[in-house]
């Protein structure tokens, strides 16, 4: 992944450590001082919520600890790879989309940074520019060409 990417893993589990943790461990205080536990809808929320924030955290850390940045300096434009910026036509709408190609933790379709993944992305590596690629959506298949591959 990019170094950008792994930084904002880094902020979401600071957040998610430093904030939501205390806030939860306080929701859970609160409901217990209300009573007994066995009937307090209060208490079993915060506890899943707890559980919830916990399972998150771990995800993050894992991620974290597995992450290898990608040096940028390697990378070529000859064929399609992670981190390209890869322009393609649909040949059957003639509509042209930019991707840009990344880990599944940075993907961000808003951002049109999809995953390395997904079956476009797949479909897309290794190919070059003017090569057609066959590819299968949830639409059926979709034939698109390669425009352009940029950093």
């Amino acid at each position: 992944m990019t170094e950008e990417g792994l930084n904002k893993l880094k902020e979401e589990l600071e957040q998610l450590t430093t904030f939501e943790r205390p806030k939860i461990s306080k929701q859970i205080a609160e409901a217990r001082d209300k009573g007994d536990l066995s009937e307090n809808a209060e208490y079993d929320a915060a506890k899943e919520a707890q559980g919830l924030l916990e399972m998150k955290i771990a995800q993050l850390q894992d991620k974290i600890a597995n992450a290898r940045i990608i040096d940028e300096s390697n990378l070529t434009t000859d064929t399609v790879q992670i981190m390209n910026k890869v322009k393609i036509k649909n040949l059957a709408n003639n509509m042209t989309m930019e991707y840009t190609i990344v880990s599944e933790a940075e993907a961000d379709l808003k951002e049109k940074k999809i995953a390395i993944s997904t079956p476009i992305a797949e479909g897309l590596l290794g190919k070059k520019v003017g090569d057609i690629v066959e590819i299968q959506v949830p639409n059926g298949k979709v034939k698109f060409e390669i425009v352009e591959i940029s950093l």
